[in-house]
């Protein structure tokens, strides 16, 4: 038997930096949505546990112990076994939780395979959170392994703070149509954060409002920020390219880097002017990777498939 599992992209509508913990933790304010594309993992039943990765991003992917896929597997599995295939079709380093929404599928999907219920649960159950909003137990193990791997597990709308183990379901939002590009280059996120000069920004208004369009939702991205933009620009500056492309599409309502960077995104009034300015850009610059959906929930589209026989959604959207 062979279970699938999606992964969906994680991107960042907003990313504010409000802070740095004692540790060297960055305390973070961000409104998180979720993709109709992403990587995908096949698992199936083995006596041990074995990796590997293919995909058309699937190059300088580490497939040995390092890789967050075989860590969450370990940290999950108790010595027991399972063959695990991914299939790469998010750039890495690219600031759209690629890693983690794998990682995040792993759990998923091996909690399926072995049978292990309701071990893993609801992130945004408060329950499994102390009197901060923090995780624990567990979830904080799996926090541990990154930051985005507890909001790339519930892959639903949400708002994420403090080091992106409080977090809150987002509801009302609309449908958030989107063109995603990808310059082919990685960025490092410690780099990022390492160049930002100020850690302690505002957050986010404490109340986030109900949109009637995606047009109002735009006008009121506006007056928020992902304050890792500038230090990310100033480490790849091709970012700008790519933020200035969208810009100057027709009927664009917002454009902005997602995580730390260099993936960026453009929001449009409905899909087919999506598709157009990603139809255009495409034929401008042909090796910049490029992705269109419509942006908000994948939880359903993310739940285990046991015995799937049909193609999980990578690449260009659906």
């Amino acid at each position: 038997m062979k279970t699938r599992v999606f992964a969906p992209a994680k991107i960042n509508l907003t990313l504010h930096v409000t802070g740095q913990r004692a540790d060297g933790y960055h305390l973070l304010d961000s409104l998180v949505v979720f993709a109709p594309f992403g990587d995908a993992l096949t698992l199936s039943a083995a006596d041990e546990l074995s990796f590997v990765v293919d995909g058309p991003q699937a190059r300088g992917v580490p497939a040995g112990g390092e890789n967050l896929v075989l860590r969450a597997a370990r940290l999950l599995g108790g010595g027991r076994g399972a063959a695990l295939r991914l299939t790469k079709s998010l750039p890495p380093a690219s600031g759209v939780g690629g890693g983690s929404a794998d990682a995040a599928a792993a759990l998923r999907g091996l909690s399926a395979l072995w049978g292990l219920g309701d071990l893993i649960g609801d992130p945004m159950d408060g329950q499994r959170a102390d009197a901060g909003g923090e995780m624990r137990g567990l979830w904080q193990e799996i926090l541990g392994l990154g930051a985005d791997i507890p909001m790339c597990l519930a892959s639903a709308s949400c708002r994420a703070r403090g080091v992106g183990g409080r977090l809150d379901r987002v509801a009302g939002l609309p449908p958030i149509p989107a063109l995603v590009v990808n310059p082919g280059v990685g960025v490092s996120t410690p780099s990022v954060f390492k160049q930002l000069k100020d850690k302690n920004n505002p957050p986010m208004p404490e109340a986030i409002p109900g949109f009637s369009s995606v047009r109002d939702l735009a006008r009121w991205l506006r007056d928020q920020r992902n304050d890792l933009e500038a230090p990310a620009v100033a480490r790849q500056p091709v970012i700008e390219r790519v933020l200035t492309a969208l810009r100057a599409c027709p009927d664009v309502l917002l454009a902005r880097m997602s995580g730390s960077g260099a993936t960026c995104f453009g929001i449009f009034p409905d899909r087919a002017r999506a598709r157009s300015a990603c139809d255009a850009l495409a034929r401008q610059h042909p090796d910049w990777w490029f992705a269109e959906g419509q942006l908000g929930d994948q939880s359903q589209k993310a739940r285990p498939r046991p015995n799937a026989g049909s193609r999980i959604s990578g690449g260009m959207g659906s």
